[in-house]
């Protein structure tokens, strides 16, 4: 029978970690140490790296420890069980038992995942679906994420078509930049203090510091009318996917169709060629409301729903997958 260690991940791991996220079939760069690294203050970092018996990684669990329950990290939109392109889902199950197993032991009591979305992986890998309905975990959560999926027809609605046509009479104009100042300082920040009193996730150093880490994976699109900045989009690319993290433009987004103008570009020109654009959530109160507005707007463009599930599960159920193989 195969047989699995678990490590907790230590700095001298950090290169084992970053060639195992690069090749992993469902991983992003979200997962790379640097990327996780930036907001470490915040969070008491408990990463685990499973082992086969060769000393090969199988797996890792990007995670952050809170008194005796183990999160799939919150500094990070998605988590779960990252795994080798080639593990079978039977190899799949000891593994999943053997993390568990060494969670109990380790006085962890509770396991929360976030699941990585299918979209995000390049090939399936819905294990984790499967082992978490065997250990009867609790589904305690579900956002719901608008996606365009570019190689399927979808039709951009007259309204969003009326607000492009609106602001290329006006001469608006969009440009791709690496200084993300004018956005946070003018747009993003003002809008989110002012409507729903809140701040970015990232603050503008972290933003410009992970820019400089990934530069061809984190990218700024503005929109302006001669020198004034109207509107901007902050991107995250992972792979064939394109996450839009923030989005804010000045004013009523029908007054100069700004807004409307740039993801019209994005999706039909910048990024037509990809396979999945992703606008994110639009919901709020953990996952319990929907931003009717917001939604809306993004669905105008042809994006339809993706679900983000959260789970939940005692680290002792860890012996509910002993029985699960049947040997014929």
């Amino acid at each position: 029978m195969e047989k699995y260690k678990v490590i907790r991940y230590q700095s001298e791991n950090y290169a084992q970690w970053n060639a195992f996220v690069a090749r992993a079939k469902n991983a992003t760069f979200l997962f790379h140490r640097d990327f996780m690294s930036y907001h470490q203050d915040r969070f008491e970092d408990y990463s685990l790296l499973v082992f086969d018996a060769k000393d090969k990684i199988k797996a890792l669990l990007p995670a952050h420890r809170k008194a005796n329950a183990l999160y799939s990290h919150y500094g990070l939109s998605y988590g779960g069980l990252v795994i080798d392109q080639d593990l079978k889902l039977d190899k799949y199950l000891l593994l999943f038992k053997t993390l568990l197993q060494f969670l109990h032991e380790a006085q962890f009591s509770t396991l929360y995942l976030k699941p990585i979305p299918q979209f995000y992986c390049t090939s399936p890998a819905e294990e984790i679906n499967y082992v978490l309905h065997l250990v009867q975990a609790h589904l305690y959560r579900v956002d719901s994420s608008t996606t365009i999926d570019l190689r399927a027809p979808f039709t951009i609605d007259k309204c969003r078509m009326e607000g492009v046509k609106k602001a290329q009479k006006l001469g608006l104009q969009i440009k791709q930049e690496t200084d993300f100042t004018s956005f946070w300082n003018t747009v993003l920040v003002p809008n989110l203090q002012e409507r729903h009193q809140l701040q970015p996730v990232h603050r503008l150093d972290e933003i410009q510091h992970l820019h400089a880490l990934f530069p061809q994976q984190i990218l700024q699109f503005n929109c302006y009318q001669a020198e004034q900045l109207l509107a901007g989009a902050t991107l995250f690319v992972n792979n064939e996917v394109v996450h839009v993290q923030y989005i804010s433009g000045i004013g009523n987004k029908n007054q100069h169709g700004a807004l409307d103008y740039l993801f019209y570009e994005l999706i039909t020109s910048v990024f037509k060629d990809y396979h999945y654009f992703d606008f994110g959530n639009s919901n709020e109160q953990n996952g319990t409301q929907l931003n009717q507005g917001l939604h809306f707007w993004k669905e105008g463009f042809g994006a339809r729903t993706f679900v983000h599930y959260f789970y939940s599960l005692p680290t002792q159920h860890f012996n509910y997958l002993d029985h699960v193989i049947l040997k014929k």
